[in-house]
């Protein structure tokens, strides 16, 4: 069963594309028609291409792999704020921090710094300041956390990148694809799909319409991330099972070793008794 239908994404206005004099030829078999003068986009191909981008989510949430979210352009940010937070990946709404992925070591740096200000004012060092430093210290501070303080917990490099609206974020799109970080991305009959992994045709610029998409993308995503919870479960379940199988067989090793002991000094007795009568 598909994870959207045609209805659910004819009423978000996922069709809805460009004016035809903006489209990228590239576009070309995902577009369905043209009507007063703008591309409507093949719904059909679209939810095929959601189901398959879905499984592919879903697969690297099982395997714990972090997923980025991409979307600085207004109409996106607080639906991916929210979307990427409910399945704990980390996302970029504001301005994305050029070499962000190519020069991942100087943000993780940044990241620290943070985390170092937050430890001057737990331990109180921050105290000890001076007014003026104090106010540096915490514009920076709240600068760092508008642009990186959602991706606090991204550690390493992320496994894929889901970007809304790729010629916005063709920065990142490039970085990632540099890098041979695979790139999910919504993309409008504006766009170029070439530098894409996997393709969802769609309107980029109603707030419905990626609601819509990424609603089934993070709702695969957290199957998988349940799906991994349940195994690790059951694998703890099993080992606490084989706990006792493993003790009683150590058990029986040593026991059959200290028999093997008892039997070796048992005839070394022996023979010693046997050598003492042969001298006398």
């Amino acid at each position: 069963m598909s994870r959207v239908n045609f209805d659910q994404l004819l009423e978000a206005g996922v069709h809805f594309g460009h004016l035809k004099r903006k489209w990228n030829p590239a576009m070309a078999p995902y577009i369905f028609m043209e009507r007063n003068g703008i591309h409507i986009i093949d719904l059909y191909k679209t939810v095929a291409k959601v189901d398959e981008a879905a499984e592919v989510m879903k697969n690297l949430a099982k395997q714990g792999k972090k997923v980025l979210f991409v979307a600085t352009k207004k109409q996106a940010k607080q639906v991916v704020a929210d979307k990427a937070a409910s399945v704990g990946m980390p996302y970029v709404i504001e301005r994305w921090p050029g070499g962000m992925l190519t020069n991942f070591p100087t943000i993780r740096k940044a990241i620290k710094k943070m985390a170092t200000i937050d430890k001057m004012t737990k331990d109180g060092t921050f105290d000890n300041l001076s007014k003026r430093e104090k106010l540096q210290i915490t514009r920076q501070r709240a600068k760092l956390e508008k642009t990186l303080g959602s991706i606090v917990d991204l550690t390493r490099l992320p496994s894929a990148l889901f970007v809304v609206d790729v010629m916005k974020e063709h920065i990142a799109v490039r970085e990632a694809n540099r890098l041979g970080i695979p790139v999910f991305g919504m993309v409008d009959t504006n766009s170029d799909p070439n530098n894409i992994d996997y393709v969802i045709p769609a309107n980029d610029d109603a707030t419905k319409s990626v609601e819509v998409i990424l609603g089934a993308i993070c709702e695969a995503m957290n199957e998988g991330l349940q799906e991994r919870k349940a195994e690790k479960i059951d694998t703890e379940a099993a080992g606490e099972g084989e706990a006792p199988k493993r003790e009683r067989k150590a058990k029986a090793a040593v026991k059959k070793e200290r028999t093997k002991k008892e039997d070796e000094e048992a005839l070394n007795a022996n023979v010693a008794d046997k050598f003492a009568k042969d001298e006398e």
